[in-house]
């Protein structure tokens, strides 16, 4: 195995979309798993044939929201109940009916600011600078070809086999991808 540290990666451009789930499969199929896939456009089964995982970016939405639903429920309680109660009519201290807006909106302002920091930090973004932007071919990634990068830290990365390996998909263009 042939790792250097200046080396992130080896990346395979490919002309469609068909192209390049086919060759995301078997990429997966000849055991590389530390592989990623870019397209100027969602791409239909792409997520599949890499095998990507789940996102836990619903998970952390539905706990930011429980947070902050308890929270602005909580903080009315405790000034309510506890902290200043005032007797206003006969009327219990914790009257839960009057506590439901204030906890209803801090449950979606707790789920709305946990969605969009844990988005941010799962994609570990803002990342102002990636690797494959060190490939000039790069460029039409935007616009109108789709690559594939097997990263060096895969365990079955060779620098030489792997490229030889994207050229067996058909690969219009191979390309090292440096880390510097």
């Amino acid at each position: 195995m042939e790792h250097r540290s200046h080396i992130y990666g080896v990346m395979g451009e490919f002309g469609t979309p068909e192209q390049l789930i086919q060759a995301a499969k078997k990429t997966r199929e000849a055991g590389y798993r530390h592989v990623d896939a870019y397209a100027p456009f969602p791409v239909e089964g792409l997520s599949e044939a890499l095998h990507l995982h789940r996102s836990w970016v619903p998970l952390v939405t539905l706990l930011g929201g429980l947070a902050g639903g308890l929270g602005g429920f909580g903080l009315q309680y405790w000034a309510a109940a506890i902290t200043y109660p005032l007797n206003i009519g006969g009327r219990p201290l914790n009257s839960w009916p009057a506590f439901i807006p204030v906890t209803f909106e801090m449950t979606i302002l707790g789920a709305s600011l946990s969605a969009v920091l844990g988005m941010l930090a799962l994609n570990r973004l803002p990342q102002p600078h990636h690797p494959v932007f060190n490939v000039p071919r790069f460029s039409h990634a935007s616009t109108d070809r789709f690559f594939i990068c097997i990263q060096a830290r895969d365990k079955k990365f060779h620098l030489a086999e792997t490229a030889r390996f994207l050229q067996g998909l058909d690969a219009h263009h191979v390309s090292e991808v440096s880390d510097d």
